[in-house]
């Protein structure tokens, strides 16, 4: 009876304290719209760079390409070749390696002197593809050139053992194939690869607004001092504040995902073709869950010790930058997954929603770690919030 008695007033306090911290959130429209419509730009991100990169990928591959060739006039049956392969030869203009330095020019040919001697001597003849590695926008071009000239050079090849009565078989003595066991969505994530940031980000700052506003903004403006002195236990008071906070950042990550749901139906191209069904988007929702929690009682516990708004924006600032460091991590030194990595902040996040992402099966261990993980952390920080709201100081704003 007694501990029923105790519990009332604290879930009553905390109710007050959340209805009153949204209520004041509806009231700020313009914070609400802005925290509201920030998780349509993540889709909106991916969906256009994936769509850009694949229609310029798509342009460069199916659109005839034209290129200078110096040396050309020595070997004119390679120049009309590559023509039928749709590589046809431009007029050589001024310096062509000045032409690739200043990003006038992808590629060019250059046929040695002695291409002719060298082909009816049936000694290799050089021909040299000239690019500047370091360009991304030269890779398609590049590779179209270089597959042109490995299929002349095979076919030649192989006419010259046919003219003396050779089975050019006998010069392939071992055949080479590729079985890839990656499944569709695995090959579709690889551009993707931003996708668990852009996520883990939006759940893990998605109630940002309301933590910074109803810690840091009320001990600025001074009006947390007379809610501190309530009869409230403090931590039914810390409480309220995060479940409104996290309350703002589960809308966030609904909208985000089903924005980027919609995406991937309405977009063209690369966008139609992710899988992104609602099963996956359940699993997404599941897996970031933790992360909504976390983020509301870390930024919790630190904007309770920012004296000012702008304090506690420089802090999220800097905390922006951490989803992101396990997937520069990984994506500079990749490991196989181990069960201890689904105990890691963040790194538990981006391997499970990679997992979902290329269709492969989160198995019930991983599951269990990852939950019992997520929700210690959660509750550590949500202790800790609590005990700095305890501290006298956090009522003084100076």
């Amino acid at each position: 009876m007694t501990s029923n008695r105790m519990k009332s007033p604290r879930m009553a306090a905390l109710w007050t304290v959340l209805l009153k911290e949204l209520r004041e959130l509806s009231r700020d429209r313009r914070t609400l719209m802005l925290a509201l419509l920030m998780p349509l730009l993540f889709p909106v991100l991916i969906i256009g760079m994936a769509t850009l990169a694949e229609n310029r990928a798509k342009s460069q591959i199916e659109k005839n390409l034209t290129i200078m060739m110096v040396g050309a006039e020595r070997a004119p049956n390679l120049v009309a070749w590559l023509a039928g392969q749709g590589i046809a030869r431009k007029p050589l203009v001024g310096d062509p390696d000045a032409a690739i330095r200043n990003q006038d020019e992808n590629v060019y040919l250059r046929i040695e002197s002695d291409f002719g001697a060298h082909w009816h001597d049936g000694k290799p003849a050089l021909v040299e593809i000239v690019h500047d590695s370091t360009r991304q926008d030269a890779d398609i071009p590049v590779k179209r050139v270089e597959n042109a000239l490995e299929n002349y050079r095979n076919q030649a090849g192989a006419l010259r053992l046919l003219a003396r009565g050779i089975n050019p078989g006998i010069a392939t003595p071992l055949a080479v194939s590729h079985k890839d066991l990656a499944t569709p969505e695995a090959r579709k994530s690889i551009a993707l690869i931003m996708l668990p940031y852009l996520l883990l980000l939006s759940a893990f700052i998605g109630g940002a607004h309301v933590v910074i506003d109803t810690t840091a903004g009320e001990r600025e403006r001074q009006s947390l001092e007379p809610l501190l002195a309530t009869p409230a236990a403090r931590g039914s008071i810390v409480s309220g504040k995060m479940a409104a906070a996290a309350i703002l950042g589960l809308v966030v990550l609904v909208l985000t995902l089903l924005a980027l749901k919609l995406g991937a139906q309405f977009a063209p191209g690369i966008g139609r073709m992710m899988d992104i069904g609602f099963m996956a988007i359940a699993k997404m929702m599941l897996i970031l869950l933790p992360i909504v929690f976390f983020g509301t009682a870390l930024l919790t516990y630190i904007a309770a010790g920012a004296k000012s708004v702008k304090e506690a924006q420089g802090y999220v600032q800097v905390l922006v930058l951490v989803p992101v460091l396990p997937t520069l991590a990984l994506a500079v030194s990749p490991v196989k997954n181990q069960l201890w990595m689904f105990a890691v902040p963040f790194l538990a996040q981006n391997q499970m929603l990679l997992k979902v992402i290329r269709g492969e099966l989160i198995a019930a261990n991983e599951w269990l770690v990852y939950f019992a993980a997520g929700l210690g952390i959660v509750v550590v920080t949500w202790l800790a919030s609590i005990v700095r709201y305890n501290k006298e100081r956090l009522a003084v704003s100076t």
